[in-house]
Order: C-alpha cells, then structure tokens, then sequence
C-alpha cells in the first residue's frame, strides 16, 4: 500500500509542475509580446496653443487677435516673418512700414494711418497694443504684401498664405478601418501621440512625407502624419498667386554710362560764365544741402541760375545733402520719424524750386550703432523722390571698420537706392602718419572686388580723386601734407625742373625733392591723365555704371577725357 500510494502522489505533483511551467512560459510570451506588439498611442496633445492661432508655413507662430471682425496680428510676426524692414518709432507711437513707392505710418489707437502722408480712414484702429504686445490690422497689410488669409473652421485659426505658396490637395480614403489608424499623429509611428481625428473622404492638404506617412493637414488647420495607405494624393496643385499693382519708378535715364562730377559749394555758387568745358560729363552733383541741426532743419545754397545754365548744357543736376559728419547731430536727426520726414519734405521743395534731376545722399561719421537709422532714412526717402522723378544716389566708401565706413548696411542700402558711388579714395588722408597715394591702382582694385560681393555692379559707380596730396617727410620724422590741384601739380614740377616717373606698386607717376634748406623730402604721387584713364579702365573692366570725380574745382581740361569711358581706350605709360 506503501508503495502504491507513494507513486500516486509523485505522478499528482508532476503535473502541477507541468502545468505552472506552461502558464510561466504563456505570462513570459504575453509580457514579451505586451512589450514589442505596437498597439497605438491613445494620448491626444493639444495642437493649437492660445486663442486665435496664427498657421504661417507649417507651424503655429504665435497668437493673432480678433476684434470686432477685425484681425490683429503681433507686430513681432511680420517683422520676423513677412517684412524685417518694418520699424516702430517711438516718438510719434506709429509704426512705420515701406514698399518701393510709399511710405505708411500706423500711429497707434487711432482711426487714420497715412500713405506718403496722405491720411486713410478706417472704422477700426490699425495699430493696437495689448499687454504689452503691438498689434497690425491685418486687413490693410494686404495691399501691400503679398500675402492672404482666411479664418479656419473649429479652431479659429489664422491661416496667412505668401504668394508662391504650393498647396497638394488629398483626402481620406474610404477604407474600413478603426479610428485609432485615422488619428494624426504628432510623429510617423502609431506610438506618437495624436493631434486630431480624420474620417474617411475628409479633404486634406497634404505638406511632405516621412517613410510611409503622409504630413497632412485638415481644413481646420491642425496637421499631424497619417499613413499613406488611408491617403489618397490628388491631381490637384494649388498655387498661391496674388496679385499687386506693378511699381512703375520714373526717373530720369542717363544715355551710357554715368560720368559724374562734385561741384564743391561752400559759401557761394561759381559763376557759370567761367565754368569749363568738360566733355563728357553728364551730371554735376553741387553740394547745396547740409544739415542745420537736429530738428532736421537742411541749410541751403542752392541757385536756380546754376541749374538753369547746366541743363542747358546738357548735364543733369543732382543736388548733395550731407549730415554735415557729425555723429551726434546725425543722431538727434535720424532717430525719430517726424524728423526723418522734414528733412525728405525740405529736400522735395527745394528739387522742385531748383528744377532737379536727383538727389546724392553724402552721410559720412556716423556711430555704428546708427546705420540702421540711415537705412531707414533712405528706405523712406527713396519712394517720395521717385515719385517725384528724381534719381537717388548714395556715396559709401570702401568696407572697413570705425565711424567713416562700418556704419553703412551697403547691401539694404544698394537695394533701395537707383546707384552707390564709392568713395574710392584717401588710402592715405590728409593727416596720415605715412606718405602714400591718395588712391594707388591695387588697393582700388582690391577693394572694389571686395565691394561687388554686396553691391552689384549695375548700379555702382566708381568715386576718383581728381587731388593729389604733397607729402613734407622732415628729417626728425614729422609728416604733414596739402592737397593740390591737377594744375597746381604741374606747377611744383614745373618750379622745381622735377619729371616724374612711372610707380609699379601704385600704378601711378611718382615725383620726390628733397630741400637741403628745410631738411625735408616732398614726394607726390599724380593724379595725371595716366592715374584717372586706368581708373577709367577699372569702372570699364567691371562694367561698373560710370564713374565720379571729387571735385570739378581740382581738375584740369584733360581730366575729362581721361575718364570718359570709352571702348577699346588704352592707357600709355
């Protein structure tokens, strides 16, 4: 019986081991199984942040507000996105935006903005401001950007389009499927979360794909991937195109090439009757206009009589305004809005009292910090000048660091105005510490290439020196010198029975004395009919748009043919 009952009770608790064994091994498939099977994400995650959404390529970017029907989109959102040139003045509380022919001041709170100051009425305020944050109507923008909007269903959002937008239009298929494999997901896989549901048939705007997902977007703006298999592309490609009223900027043209010259005014006009002849020349550039002060008050030494004898012979006439190269007055002047307008309404009156041609903008010594209140200023005046036919031109000098040149934002500036001239002189200035040509030929030319990568070469005209300067290097190392006339040049040659000869490293000629007397050695490197033909040669070389000269007062009769740009001229050591 022993025996018996002893082998009924083994063969009893095998099969409980057999049997726990089995169930070990199911709990083992199903937590592998439980752990590696991709079963979808049941987490939704809020796709819209805020009320009022703004859906601009793709992406939320930030809140718009709606009042009244009226749709208000943060000022941030269009300078980053739309329009960087856009600028708030804090002076008049306005902001102040710009296209090619008009100037639109949006002063805040108020029911009248004004197109080159001319005032529109509204029954909303264009500009607000909203804890803290400054919002545009948006409605207005659109006559003057490229863009458009509609309001989505559901969620409210504001979906601004730019033209040349392309938009794929798709939509769900009509296969039988659980809901879960129709939600959007944040992500190309079913364990992402999920942003919205789609339903089949629904119309979708299809933006990219990722493996084998589709980046889809609803009629109510909200996007997420969906797979391919319940997407069904469709012939249809929709182009954003908007149209604006084409800018038509008359001013006046220029037959070839520009070859303009600076007539120097300090206190009085030259007498028309003792000008020279100078072939060539299409545009004397008179520097009547100067800063007064900073309320933006403009002096000036214009004169009707001058202006009226050089059309007559044939020249344009484009008067200079300069910011006298103050940096603190320029400051004061260019930093508000108000201001900038009373300098660009006096120089309009006095282009129609002179009956001129263009304006030449010569802003030199500026603060770094300010470049951007020159920009805007040009941005500004440029529209009310071509409107009212006058060719815009701006002198910058060579790329280089402190007041004299770091300021200017040549790239911006270049697309605003009609032609840049380069200052392309004073390698060494007046009071440089080492004798040196005014301008030698390779470092011209080294600059200039460096200059062309920002300013094209249609619209940059090359500056020359019509000056040289007298260099007096004394024995205990003092340097001083004085700038001379072409003819003045001659001169000091002549009186010293002195022949100049050819300079390989400036490309120019060369002449040196030394007064045993004075214990001084003069040098002088020539502005002569070999120096201005090369830069000539230069302007022509790059096809740049003509060249000027500062200034007529320092030029002799054959300066002028020297730098008339003609083909196939050949300069002679």
């Amino acid at each position: 019986m022993a025996r018996v009952e002893y082998h009924k009770q083994k063969s009893h608790s095998m099969g409980w081991i057999i049997t726990g064994l089995f169930i070990a091994f199911l709990l083992i498939i199903t937590s592998i199984t439980l752990l590696l099977y991709p079963f979808a994400s049941s987490e939704k995650e809020v796709y819209f942040q805020g009320e009022n959404p703004i859906l601009f390529e793709g992406k939320q970017a930030g809140n718009a507000i709606v009042d009244n029907e009226s749709v208000y989109i943060p000022y941030t959102f269009l300078k980053e996105y739309i329009d960087d040139t856009i600028t708030f003045d804090e002076k008049s509380n306005s902001i102040i935006l710009t296209t090619k022919n008009k100037v639109i001041q949006m002063p805040s709170d108020s029911l009248t903005y004004y197109v080159n100051e001319e005032p529109v009425q509204l029954h909303f305020s264009i500009f607000k401001v909203s804890n803290g944050e400054k919002y545009i109507a948006l409605e207005p923008l659109l006559a003057y950007y490229p863009i458009e909007y509609s309001i989505t269903p559901e969620t409210n959002a504001i979906w601004v389009k730019k033209d040349g937008e392309t938009i794929v239009h798709g939509h769900v298929t009509d296969k039988k499927t659980n809901e879960e494999k129709l939600r959007l997901r944040m992500d190309a896989t079913l364990q992402s979360p999920y942003s919205a549901v789609t339903v089949p048939d629904e119309k979708l705007f299809i933006e990219g794909e990722k493996e084998d997902y589709y980046f889809v977007r609803k009629e109510n703006g909200m996007a997420g991937y969906l797979k391919k298999d319940f997407v069904e592309k469709e012939d249809l490609v929709q182009k954003v195109s908007i149209q604006r009223e084409k800018v038509e900027v008359n001013v006046p043209k220029i037959d070839g090439p520009i070859h303009l010259t600076w007539e120097a005014v300090y206190t009085k006009n030259p007498d028309p009757a003792k000008m020279p002849k100078m072939p060539g020349v299409n545009v004397i550039s008179p520097t009547w206009f100067e800063l007064g002060d900073s309320s933006g008050a403009i002096k000036n030494l214009g004169s009707l009589d001058f202006s009226t004898w050089a059309q007559k012979q044939g020249y344009q006439v484009w008067g200079l305004f300069s910011n006298a190269f103050d940096p603190k007055l320029t400051h004061e002047a260019f930093k508000d809005f108000e201001t900038r307008q009373k300098m660009i309404r006096q120089l309009l009156h006095y282009s129609q009292i002179y009956h001129l041609n263009g304006i030449n903008l010569d802003i030199e010594n500026v603060n770094p910090d300010d470049g951007p209140l020159i920009t805007q200023f040009v941005r500004e005046a440029v529209p009310y000048f071509h409107e009212a036919g006058l060719v815009v031109s701006m002198d910058v000098t060579f790329i280089a660091s402190g007041n004299w040149s770091a300021f200017y934002e040549r790239d911006k500036l270049a697309s605003l105005v009609d032609y840049m001239i380069v200052m392309a002189y004073d390698e060494h200035w007046g009071s440089s510490p080492v004798a040196g040509s005014v301008a030698s030929l390779p470092w011209v030319e080294a600059n200039l290439q460096k200059l062309l990568e920002v300013v094209p070469n249609d619209r940059l005209v090359l500056g020359v020196p019509l000056y040289a300067r007298l260099w007096a290097e004394k024995d205990n190392g003092e340097v001083s010198s004085k700038a001379l006339s072409m003819s003045k040049v001659q001169e000091w040659l002549t009186e010293n029975g002195l022949t100049p000869v050819y300079d390989e490293a400036s490309g120019q000629n060369y002449a040196e004395l030394y007064s045993e007397t004075e214990q001084i050695t003069y040098k002088i490197w020539l502005e002569d009919e070999l120096s201005l033909s090369k830069r000539a040669e230069l302007a022509m070389k790059y096809d740049l748009a003509g060249v000027a000269s500062w200034s007529r007062f320092f030029a002799d009769e054959s300066a002028w043919t020297a730098l008339s740009l003609k083909e196939g001229q050949v300069t002679k050591k």
